[in-house]
């Protein structure tokens, strides 16, 4: 009965802390970040992390994102697809370059400074994308192309993160740069044939049951599924499930699907992942590791901003688009975890800097929220 318990406090604590900050004038997005870390070992520590919310904090960060992919509008991605690169490109190499002079400027190992600049040239879109859904601007041309540089940018850091730790003694950890390759291609070519020609047909066989809500059923167990695979591959988990929503967006049963997945999913998984999110945060022995902190936390924020601001001026959005899709590229959240685990497993992320790294990665998944919402304000009155 303790899960019970857990549960019925990260639920309604979410749904209460969301509600202020958006009376506060703020994304609720943001209160559920900051109730994570106040139930959490840093301040309360009513709420620790266990299997089994772990497991629905990850059902929730999957269903997230296939809710993202049945909003998206599949005509403005494609149209976006060029600044899309663009900008995933751009808000990769600057930030990489920023977080190795931030490491070799506090004196770390060249390995270690490397790592730090691939660990902040991260994105994580889960995030962005509950901002952008709350803003209603789901379907613009600014959030399409921000959804499609993050699924760029992931595919390029795990081929940066191959490289490091192949080449900056990963130990057992090391991997094949072909492998690498060779599973993206076989992932996408996977991922567009069973999308594009298999799954309306499961659907449309799943709509001829005579069963409780069959074609919601069938979508969410694609969408593990599809999750699954993508793992498999070597490919987060959340872009396989973002794939899915996408071609399911174009077929006859999006309404149907997106109305019965979202009531679950926010509901009762989404708040898990929110909450999980703030109880990595410890602050054991930061104190005298603040100005690192501090420098790598403006670094992590500012490089990214400049990097999908270029990258999207450079392809033609005007000054204040290029600004609302660089404060989309900003928050790091659980791509970014994920990485500095990695780093610390295989020696080329420090257990002095872990913590630090780690609180860093959180304040720039606080600090996201508020400035899309700044920017795609003053977009909705221009």
């Amino acid at each position: 009965m303790e899960f019970i318990v857990t549960m019925i406090l990260v639920l309604i604590s979410t749904k209460i802390c969301g509600h202020i900050s958006v009376r506060l004038g703020q994304p609720a997005v943001l209160g559920k970040l900051l109730i994570g870390i106040v139930l959490g070992p840093a301040v309360l520590s009513w709420v620790n992390t266990t299997d089994i919310f772990q497991e629905f904090s990850l059902i929730g960060v999957l269903l997230l994102m296939f809710l993202a992919g049945l909003e998206t509008d599949t005509k403005q991605l494609k149209e976006n697809f060029k600044p899309a690169v663009a900008v995933a490109v751009i808000g990769i190499i600057i930030p990489l370059f920023s977080a190795f002079l931030v490491g070799e400027a506090f004196g770390l190992d060249f390995e270690h400074s490397v790592f730090l600049g691939v660990l902040f040239s991260a994105t994580s879109v889960s995030i962005t994308v509950q901002v952008l859904k709350e803003l209603s601007v789901m379907k613009t041309k600014e959030a399409s192309t921000i959804l499609g540089a993050a699924v760029v940018d992931d595919i390029l850091v795990v081929i940066l993160l191959a490289f490091a730790m192949s080449f900056l003694g990963g130990g057992d950890d090391a991997v094949s740069i072909p492998m690498i390759l060779v599973k993206k291609v076989v992932f996408f070519i996977s991922i567009y044939v069973f999308g594009k020609y298999i799954l309306p047909v499961l659907l449309k066989t799943a709509s001829k049951f005579k069963v409780t809500v069959p074609v919601t059923t069938m979508a969410v167990a694609i969408c593990f599924a599809v999750a699954y695979f993508s793992e498999m591959l070597g490919m987060a988990g959340i872009i396989g499930t973002f794939f899915i929503g996408l071609f399911i967006s174009d077929t006859e049963y999006k309404k149907e699907i997106e109305h019965s997945v979202d009531p679950i999913a926010n509901a009762i998984f989404v708040p898990f992942f929110y909450v999980g999110v703030g109880l990595n945060v410890s602050f054991n022995g930061v104190i005298h590791q603040l100005p690192f902190l501090i420098i790598c936390t403006v670094v992590a924020v500012l490089s990214k901003l400049v990097g999908g601001f270029i990258g999207a001026k450079a392809t033609g959005f005007d000054k204040l688009s290029s600004l609302s899709i660089g404060a989309g590229m900003i928050s790091r959240g659980e791509v970014a975890l994920i990485l500095a685990t990695t780093g610390l497993t295989s020696g080329l992320l420090s257990e002095e800097y872990y913590t630090t790294v780690i609180i860093s990665v959180i304040l720039t998944t606080l600090i996201a929220p508020p400035l899309l919402k700044y920017y795609f304000g003053k977009l909705k009155t221009n």
